[in-house]
């Protein structure tokens, strides 16, 4: 991982590509259509400088490609490295097709384990179990690509989205701090 110095840097600058790319496309834009193209420009700016090296940033890149009106910009804040980050995260997707047929088919012979079972008394382990597992589910709504992953992974990939989501917040702080600043003035 890199120092959060060089991230934010990295961020910031494809962050305010981006912006400046949604601002000059459309000079007329309703509060919602800013907030969107804020909100995505900045999610593929910090998957971009993450270089899609994780699951979440590549499942960004994925979630953000998909939609045609989206590309563009997409294509600017990657780079010239844009077409190999979207096949990474393209395949992300294929994974996630997959990974959720085997669920399926888990779930439904869990469902019959559980009627075989529920005559049984209900011991403090399986609570504690079924509580961790309804909070790994909510863990993996959270995170970009969550679905897909292992527990393992899960907490990895959770702990470096947390960093990066706190190095945007910064860098958005900064910036807000300084444009309030040079209104003063």
């Amino acid at each position: 991982m890199r120092p959060p110095t060089s991230l934010k840097k990295e961020f910031l600058k494809k962050w305010i590509m981006g912006l400046q790319l949604c601002s000059s496309s459309k000079k007329e834009m309703s509060f919602l259509e800013r907030k969107k193209a804020i909100k995505l420009s900045a999610d593929v700016a910090m998957a971009s400088a993450r270089n899609a090296t994780t699951r979440w940033s590549r499942a960004l890149i994925s979630n953000a490609s998909k939609d045609d009106s989206n590309k563009g910009l997409v294509e600017c804040i990657l780079g010239p490295e844009s077409e190999s980050l979207k096949r990474a995260s393209m395949s992300l997707v294929l994974c996630n097709k997959r990974n959720r047929s085997k669920k399926i088919l888990r779930k439904s012979c869990s469902i019959r384990r559980a009627r075989k079972s529920s005559s049984q008394m209900v011991m403090a382990s399986s609570i504690a179990k079924r509580l961790v597992k309804k909070r790994t589910q909510v863990l993996k709504s959270l995170v970009p690509g969550g679905g897909s992953m292992s527990e393992f992974s899960l907490i990895e990939e959770t702990l470096d989205y947390i960093l990066s989501l706190r190095a945007q917040v910064d860098v958005m702080r900064h910036l807000a701090n300084a444009t309030e600043l040079l209104n003063r003035k």
